[in-house]
């Protein structure tokens, strides 16, 4: 089967465990790229760090984002989709949020929203060991007042809000909670964060509608990831790939497991299934 469209995560798959792209694992990507295949960063981080990545690599491809809440074209600064939680479903999260004493995360394509202090220390200490090379446009947000004022005047860009925190135990009635509400999609990328945006949103939908405005067949669709808000994306593609260091529910699904992204996953995939080679 020849893939003309593949799908990566960023996290525990793209990157390894020191966050980096590796030189092979750049070199290969570039070569399917140049064979005609579009190469497309899958993320559940914000448009602007997502297309940093897709930078770094090397290619033109289009971009998704936000777990698939929006999609751009990069080449032609064309926005192919766009689903936003909007101000009244935002307030009632941010509601459920005080009531438990979470802080939340938002955030557009373009800026991330905190409201935990320490994130601006851990984004600091990252840039200064150099476990994150690029910067954001991000903002404290220090009352439950001002998020109210915030995601008023962002009403119409926030796509997405996280929740992220030490003791996975301490959430479970937040989590329960929230599952209550239908309009919500749902899903986490580690153990320590809850992902949240407007119902029907996933990587999956996000893939299939790029496979339709390329005209390319599910069949010919290879997508790569390593957790759940990857398992729409493996279960949608011609061919699932998980990650070596996947977790069980997602090497399950998948239709075959390559190594871990610490021993170049991702170029393994497409050396074997794409390029036709060891490289």
């Amino acid at each position: 089967m020849a893939y003309r469209l593949v799908c990566i995560d960023v996290d525990g798959t793209l990157l390894n465990s020191k966050h980096k792209i590796t030189p092979r694992t750049k070199d290969v990507l570039l070569k399917a790229h140049r064979q005609g295949v579009h190469i497309v960063i899958s993320t559940g981080r914000m448009y602007t760090d997502a297309e940093y990545y897709s930078n770094l690599i090397g290619v033109k491809s289009p971009v998704i984002a936000s777990n698939g809440a929006f999609i751009k074209e990069k080449d032609c600064d064309k926005v192919i989709f766009k689903d936003v939680l909007g101000e009244k479903l935002s307030l009632e999260l941010l509601e459920i949020f005080r009531r438990h004493n979470t802080r939340p995360y938002f955030c557009t394509p373009h800026k991330f929203y905190y409201g935990n202090i320490m994130f601006k220390f851990f984004h600091i200490l990252a840039r200064l060991l150099g476990v994150r090379s690029n910067n954001l446009d991000i903002e404290f947000v220090y009352s439950w007042q001002r998020w109210r004022q915030v995601l008023c005047k962002e009403r119409d860009n926030m796509v997405k809000c996280e929740l992220i925190f030490k003791d996975a135990a301490l959430i479970d009635d937040l989590r329960n909670e929230l599952k209550t509400i239908d309009r919500l999609e749902i899903v986490d990328s580690s153990k320590y964060n809850i992902e949240i945006t407007r119902k029907g949103v996933s990587k999956g939908k996000a893939v299939e509608m790029l496979a339709s405005l390329y005209n390319v067949k599910r069949e010919e669709v290879l997508t790569i990831g390593d957790s759940e808000n990857d398992l729409s994306m493996i279960e949608y593609a011609g061919l699932g790939v998980a990650m070596g260091n996947a977790s069980d529910v997602i090497k399950a699904k998948a239709d075959y497991i390559t190594d871990t992204n610490d021993n170049d996953g991702v170029a393994e995939v497409i050396s074997k299934f794409i390029l036709n080679k060891n490289i």
